[in-house]
């Protein structure tokens, strides 16, 4: 019966996050049983249009960091007018997320509460349902299994070493299935951990925010060349089956006062670092590189793209946001060829959706992201097999806020069976 989905419940409570920082969890019933529980991620870099998340302030309490705002909002404010509300009906539910919150950025009941509802409804209409949240999102098509971009040496904003790049990831393209791709991930994960420790010590591998591992390197190449030694002593193919990419996050190292970037101890201009890329590129064949340039700068991205004739996927974040005007002007400018989706930066499924859509039709390639600061939930594995991927980044194989979405991915292959199919197999980069 249809009032089986009608919304009788809504609740939040604060919850912690895998660094520690309090963070929001939304839980929501309906009239059937069905149940949805959705926590909040966030991230340490974050984009300056990024939909902005409610913290309390108090520094007496998580030293500011406290969600209790956030949780009184839903309380207050959202369940009230979820309630008796059809779960299905997800874009009526965004709407009244986004009319409550009324601004632009969600500043008003914050990112953080809008989008662990509107996730959380999805969840709870998918269990009313009795299918999988993948396969009430994308239907008979949700079949194909993303390539995991695992980041497995940490620089930048998060680890405590010398990289100015924040993300050197291994992707495993050249394999027939999911779970093989993610075993060979994990066997050069293994490699890696024993090179660092041979070459620069027990400390050498400790890991970042995102499981991977944060050496004491300075040199961008140095990071690079350990990867492609671990790939081979795994027993890999760098060329065929496993490809380098890197997630820059330029902002974070470009000094504005004098308008240069900051890398490998050198003080750049975009002109520099446009052929500094252009050579990385050429030595290693890389296949994406995420916000090569700070997120202002439109023509750089589109300048990369053009010098490089797309042989790299250039990849918008801090850039576009998962915000549809950000990725409009992108595509007005040629600038990308690849955008990261993170849901909390835009603060509702619907909107995430959308943004999906577009880049979809514009033929721009969508990679489904977690955040620095994760939890164990694990929507954005099914987001990724909903909407076709092809890419999901999610760190490394380590810390079980990764691998929860990791050994989602595993369920989700193993529930499909025959039907599914890897991503590396059917798309070609």
């Amino acid at each position: 019966m249809d009032n089986e989905y009608i919304i009788k419940y809504v609740d939040a409570l604060q919850v912690l996050d895998s660094r520690g920082d309090p963070t929001i969890e939304v839980i929501v019933k309906t009239v059937g049983g069905g149940i949805g529980r959705a926590i909040a991620p966030a991230g340490a870099s974050r984009g300056k249009y990024e939909a902005v998340e409610l913290r309390d302030s108090d520094v007496r309490k998580f030293k500011g960091k406290g969600v209790t705002k956030a949780v009184n909002n839903v309380k207050n404010y959202v369940a009230p007018a979820l309630q008796g509300i059809d779960s299905r009906r997800q874009r009526d539910v965004d709407r009244i997320i986004i009319q409550i919150d009324g601004t632009p950025n969600k500043s008003q009941i914050g990112a953080n509460t809008a989008i662990a509802t509107s996730l959380a409804v999805a969840k709870a209409a998918a269990d009313t349902a009795k299918i999988p949240l993948f396969n009430y999102l994308g239907g008979a098509r949700a079949h194909i299994l993303p390539i995991p971009m695992l980041n497995i040496i940490n620089g930048g904003a998060h680890a405590g070493n010398e990289l100015a790049v924040q993300e050197f990831m291994i992707v495993p393209i050249g394999f027939d299935s999911f779970s093989e791709a993610l075993r060979a991930a994990v066997e050069i994960y293994k490699e890696l951990k024993t090179y660092l420790k041979a070459k620069y010590g027990a400390l050498a591998i400790n890991v970042g925010d995102e499981g991977g591992f944060a050496p004491p390197m300075t040199m961008v190449r140095e990071a690079i060349e350990a990867l492609i030694n671990a790939i081979k002593a795994a027993g890999y193919d760098v060329e065929n089956q496993v490809r380098i990419s890197l997630d820059a996050a330029a902002s974070q190292f470009f000094i504005d006062e004098k308008n240069v970037y900051k890398i490998d101890g050198k003080e750049l201009s975009k002109e520099e670092l446009l052929e500094y890329w252009k050579q990385l590129i050429e030595e290693y064949s890389l296949l994406s590189i995420e916000d090569p340039f700070h997120e202002e700068d439109f023509e750089s991205y589109a300048a990369l793209r053009r010098e490089t004739k797309d042989r790299v996927i250039v990849v918008g974040d801090d850039l576009t946001v998962t915000n549809i005007v950000r990725l409009n002007e992108a595509i007005g400018k040629g600038a990308v060829t690849g955008v990261i989706v993170k849901p909390n930066q835009v603060g509702t499924l619907s909107e995430t959706m959308d943004f999906i859509e577009l880049a979809k039709s514009r033929s721009i390639i969508t990679i489904i992201s977690h955040r620095s600061g994760e939890s164990e939930d694990n929507t954005i594995a099914h987001l990724a097999v909903a909407v076709s991927g092809p890419f999901i980044k999610t760190g490394a194989p380590a810390r079980g806020e990764r691998t929860a979405k990791y050994n989602e991915l595993l369920r989700i292959e193993n529930y499909l069976g025959s039907e599914a199919i890897y991503a590396g197999k059917i798309y070609r980069f």
